[in-house]
Formats: C-alpha cells, structure tokens, sequence
C-alpha cells in the first residue's frame, strides 16, 4: 500500500484472509449454565495488548438444545462488518428462493427484413450479479479466497480463470442463431429496474459485467525492463496505459491505478519485484449501461451480426420502449440459481452483491427503489420471529456508520436457517475454515489448526487510520456461524470484538486470525465436550 491513510478508508470492510463475522443461532432467554467459563487459550488471546481497550462480545449455543454454552454481551449492539451480510443474503434469499434463476432477456424493438432488423436489440436488464462471467461448467459460481474487487486494498486478490463477457457471447450467438444478422438501427440497455442511493457503495446497477471493473495484471520481468501487462475485459474505448517497472528480487511492489474522469483512459505506475507474484489491480466502471452496450455490439461483431451504429458512445436510453407487447425476444441469458450467487458473496464478503440484495428485494416488492428493499428485509425478520430492534442496517454490505448487529439476532438468524431445506446449503454456503472462501488460509503454517474443516463462518472488518497514534483503529473484527460439535450436532456462534488496534494491515490480519482461533477452540471443545 502506497499510503496507509489514503487506503484504509477504502479498506474500512475489506476482509483480510483471517477475518471474520458470523452469528450464534438459539433460542431467545436460554440461560447460560452455571461455572462455564473460557478456557485459558481463549482468555489469553483475548488478554493481547492489542485488545487493551476493545470490548468483546461472544454467544455460542447448542442448536439442538437451546443451551447457552458461553455469553458475553448478547444483547448489547456491535459494529458488525461484513457480518451484516448474513443479516442482508438472508433476507434477498428468503424473498427470492434459492433456486431463483436471473432471466435477462433481448428484445428486438422493430421489424424484421430477411436476416435483418429494422430497428434495434434492447436488452432489458435484470439485476443479474456476474451474466455468466464466473460461471463454471457445471453450472456454479468461481470465486477465488480474496476476490478482484479488493485487489487495490488487499494483498493477494486473484482473478477467476472464466471469461467475464461469456454472457453477452451467449447472448450474440443466441440473436445470430435468430436469424438476425444485421442490425439496421443500435443497441441499447434498459436499466428501468431499479434506482440505487448514496448509502449502497459500490453502487448496484440492473446491468453488471465484471463487477463493474477494468482488471489489470501486471507481471515481473527482469530488473529495470517495463512489467507485463493483461487486462480484461478489453471493450472499446476503454485503454489501459502502464509505467510499472520491473526492479530487483526483494524490491518493492507498489502500484497505483489512475484514470480519466469517465474511466475510460487508464494509467498504472509504479513498481514490482522480479521475484513478486503477478499483482492484480482494478479500475471502476463509471457508466456499466454504455460499458454492457458497447461490450454486446462487439460480442454481436464477434457472432457475425453487424449493427449500423457506433459502438462506442452513451447509452441510447431514447431507444427503450414503454412495453415489450409486440416485440420479439431474440435471446435471453438465465444465470445460475441464486443459492450460487449468495455463496459468492458470503465467501469471499463480495459488497456490490450484498448491496445488490437491497436492490432486488425491493423489486420484489414492486418498486424500482432501492430503499424499498429495507421494508421487506424487517418483515423476513418479523416472519422468522426476530425482533427487528436488534439490527441496525443502512446498506446491505456492512460498511455504513450506522451499522449494528447484537449476538442475539446473528444468532437467531443462523438458527432459523437450520429449520429450514436449505440448512445444508446454506451453512455450505460460508468460508471453511483452513478451506475455502476468507477463511482460506488461517491454517497456513499452522501444525495444528483447530477447527479445520470444522468451523463454518462468515468474515468481517471494519477498521481505519488512528492519525493521533498513527497506527490502525480496528472498528470491529468478528467471527461466527457454525460449529461441529460431533455426533451430528451444531453449535451457532458469534464472536466480535470492538475497539482493538494494530500497528499496521499485518496487525490487523493478526487480530482476524485471533479470531479465527478462538473459533477452532470453541470448535475443539464443543466436540470434546459432546464425545465426554
């Protein structure tokens, strides 16, 4: 990182591979058994000078009981992190179902001349999160431990090998295989399904390619020679320009990312060690309608279906009609089932998906308001029997200073999913502990991991530059979900700590795998103590 105070408020819920947040399920006024204190492991951690002024709050309980077997704080509000993203995945999963597929349909606006059409293709956007561009063979969603939409804030961000525009690639072929094979008139994208606000940052948009970014990879070569360069996707008129030069093993790797107001000119600076893994950057999108227009005609070009207007230029919105009656549908994209989709997100803490829940819940609802999405998420609350006073929500991704879960409802929550057909899914659905997803490399140089394998749980941070002891405020840093506790059982969790602080991202990388200990500790004991 370049410049710890211009990234950290970026990074404010980034998740770092250790760092997690996840909440306890159980029954409301179950009373903790008497004498059941933390075992000196976990205490110890706990007694880190890092955690010298923070406040803990922990719930965990026997699922299959209701037994409380450790609580501090339960019903006493925390920041949550992307914690909040169990609150917010929950509530778009339970009003669209999990098997919900994103039907996003092209509609030819005109009329047909032989193989040609006299008019234009609108393609009328459905809010769907990836159009094919993570989607493997089988049908699931890639997502790799830290995902591309981190890579200017966190270490180690990673692209998926699948091709972010094999959506619209399915689309062209589709309207070639129509008949059409020119277009005598433009493209144009109906993004009239919904309106995002100000508090949803990233900013959902009916529309999505690539998370709405540019990929750059720079690649080492030798020292003092210009790194390599990919990126993706290329669409016109985007052009990426970069500087970044190639220094000795051990060197640094610094690179920053700059680019013309509309985004479309891009520029990267700065260095990479010869020895250093290729670095992955990102640059955002600032108008995804034009962006998926000029990215269709080009995938039409590439079907063999010519279109009389330019590709390149601002989204025709004139072109869109009131109603599709008496237009043909040429093609249409079906995603994966949304189960897939909540998987991402929980996995590898994907914000613009989270926020996007908002957007669709709303929809849902009949409004194209995103803020209408809040109404329907406090009545799944209300439907699962949880008190909505509990939650504090002004985004669907945890990132908001408003932002507050208690133990009690993430518990709640986790429990309710457990009563439900898609327990199993759901719980598969969160980072693994030393597995997959955020929680990835916990177990990395560890001999011994408790609770690998064994621990399902979400992640979540929050954190930002202390300027008066220069040095990292660490907001909030939580863990929870599910804990094997042998002979078929769970335990929910959710352990949070609020106020802490680190000399650095490495100190704060240290305090989520704390975490992340502790919950394999739970994890070891609650097994023990069910096999005793």
């Amino acid at each position: 990182m370049r410049s710890t105070p211009r990234h950290w408020r970026t990074w404010a819920t980034a998740v770092t591979t250790a760092v997690a947040t996840v909440v306890s399920a159980g029954v409301a006024g179950a009373t903790p058994r008497g004498g059941d204190g933390l075992s000196p492991d976990i205490t110890a951690i706990m007694a880190k000078p890092a955690y010298q002024y923070a406040q803990w709050g922990l719930l965990e309980i026997d699922d299959e009981t209701g037994e409380v077997i450790h609580s501090q704080f339960p019903d006493q509000f925390f920041i949550p992190g992307s914690t909040a993203k169990l609150v917010s995945v929950s509530a778009t999963w339970h009003a669209l179902g999990g098997d919900h597929r994103f039907t996003t349909p092209v509609q030819a606006v005109g009329d047909r001349d032989g193989s040609a059409l006299d008019g234009s293709l609108v393609v009328v956007a459905q809010g769907d999160l990836t159009m094919g561009g993570r989607t493997k063979p089988d049908g699931s969603v890639a997502y790799t431990p830290i995902d591309h939409t981190y890579a200017n804030d966190v270490p180690g961000a990673t692209l998926t090998p699948e091709n972010p525009l094999a959506g619209l690639d399915e689309i062209a072929g589709q309207v070639r295989d129509s008949g059409i094979t020119e277009v005598r008139g433009d493209v144009a994208v109906d993004s009239r399904l919904f309106t995002s606000f100000p508090e949803l940052d990233p900013s959902p948009t009916p529309l999505i390619i690539n998370d709405n970014v540019i990929d750059l990879l720079s690649t080492a070569t030798t020292p003092g020679q210009p790194a390599q360069l990919s990126w993706r996707p290329q669409v016109a008129p985007y052009q990426v320009e970069s500087t970044v030069q190639t220094v000795a093993a051990g060197g640094p790797t610094d690179i920053a990312v700059s680019a013309s107001p509309d985004g479309t000119r891009i520029s990267l600076s700065g260095t990479i060690a010869a020895d250093a893994q290729p670095t992955l950057r990102i640059s955002a999108v600032q108008d995804p309608a034009a962006f998926g227009r000029t990215a269709l005609i080009e995938a039409l070009a590439r079907a063999g279906v010519t279109v009389t207007a330019p590709p390149t230029g601002p989204n025709p919105d004139h072109l869109v009609p009131a109603s599709y009656d008496g237009t043909q549908r040429v093609a249409a994209y079906v995603s994966p089932v949304y189960a897939q989709y909540a998987k991402l997100i929980l996995k590898v803490s994907h914000n613009l998906g989270a926020n996007l829940g908002i957007c669709l819940m709303a929809v849902t609802a009949g409004s194209h308001q995103c803020a209408d999405g809040f109404p329907v998420l406090t009545d799944f609350l209300r439907q699962a029997g949880i008190d909505p006073s509990q939650v504090q929500l002004l985004d669907g991704r945890g990132g908001n200073p408003v932002d507050r879960v208690t133990p009690r409802v993430e518990n709640q929550i986790l429990h309710y999913w457990q009563g439900t057909s898609e327990a199993t899914r759901f719980r598969d659905a969160q980072p693994i502990l030393g597995v997959d997803g955020l929680l990835a490399f916990v177990c990395e140089g560890c001999p011994t991991c408790p609770g690998k394998g064994k621990v399902w749980a979400k992640t979540g941070t929050v954190a930002g530059f202390d300027a008066v002891n220069q040095r990292v405020a660490v907001g909030a840093d939580t863990i929870g979900g599910y804990l094997d506790a042998g002979h078929g059982r769970l335990h929910t969790f959710y352990l949070a700590v609020n106020g802490a602080s680190a000399p650095d991202i490495e100190g704060v990388i240290q305090i989520g795998n704390d975490l992340a200990r502790i919950a394999g500790l739970l994890q070891e004991q609650a097994e023990a103590r069910n096999h005793s």
